[in-house]
């Protein structure tokens, strides 16, 4: 079974499925990859299990359709191979969908697999997290989405901000999430979100997760705090330097 034909099981299992033009964009991303990682540090999955680890863990979420709707606006924080950004992307042309990462390196690769694959609906940024939401792409989303990036109390410091009122912040995470969710809860709190019920998505015998945080007023204009601060001094688990008890 190849990967492609691996991967449409899975999706069409989890009620994810996509249209089949999809799977020909996904199987030339899958190929510029393997070239890729070959010369530069991408990914150190097997590509025998890149269908399950990579690829369906990044488009299963689609079965949730309130979160992806026509043409919404997508930025992936800290998008590294571009999971799960480019890969949604890829499965919906439809979404407009900002890559953003912090290593040049990574973002020629993005860049190429765009311009290879002629992906108008992709634009690559090089930023870090916090200053990209102290810019123009401030509460300009209506999603943000990251993966295997920060405990979750740091990761909705990089995600909320982006986020418009009535959007979500799309958090893929593992086991642990449910040892950070406390904390998480709190810091998404004084982002201007709520986290909703979390999600395991239906993948056999691994533990996988998505916890959905929806915007629900703006984020004080403190928040993102300067690069490296979310990650030394995180919302929720103790009263952040510069910051004040209520």
């Amino acid at each position: 079974m190849t990967v492609m034909e691996e991967l449409k099981l899975l999706l069409e299992a989890g009620g994810a499925e996509i249209e089949a033009a999809a799977y020909d964009r996904l199987q030339g991303y899958h190929q510029l990859l393997l070239e890729w990682n070959e010369k530069m540090d991408l990914t150190n999955v097997p590509e025998q299990e890149m269908a399950v680890r990579h690829y369906a863990d990044s488009l299963l979420p689609l079965a949730h359709r309130e979160w992806f709707k026509e043409g919404a606006k997508l930025i992936d924080v800290g998008t590294g191979a571009g999971f799960p950004g480019l890969m949604l992307a890829i499965a919906r042309p439809d979404l407009q969908v900002t890559l953003l990462d912090a290593q040049r390196k990574r973002c020629d690769f993005l860049q190429h697999v765009c311009d290879t694959l002629q992906l108008n609906n992709v634009v690559v940024l090089h930023a870090r997290a916090e200053d990209g939401a102290r810019g123009n792409l401030r509460e300009t989303m209506d999603l943000a989405v990251a993966r295997a990036v920060a405990p979750l109390n740091v990761l909705s410091e990089y995600l909320v901000p982006y986020v418009k009122i009535g959007g979500y912040a799309l958090c893929w995470k593992g086991p642990a999430v449910k040892d950070e969710l406390e904390e998480g809860k709190k810091a998404a709190q004084m982002l201007g979100g709520k986290a909703e019920e979390l999600i395991r998505l239906p993948i056999e015998g691994r533990e996988h997760y998505i916890q959905p945080i929806k915007k629900m007023v703006a984020t004080a204009r403190r928040y993102p705090r300067k690069s490296g601060t979310p990650s030394k001094e995180p919302l929720g688990s103790a009263t952040p330097k510069g910051e004040k008890k209520k």
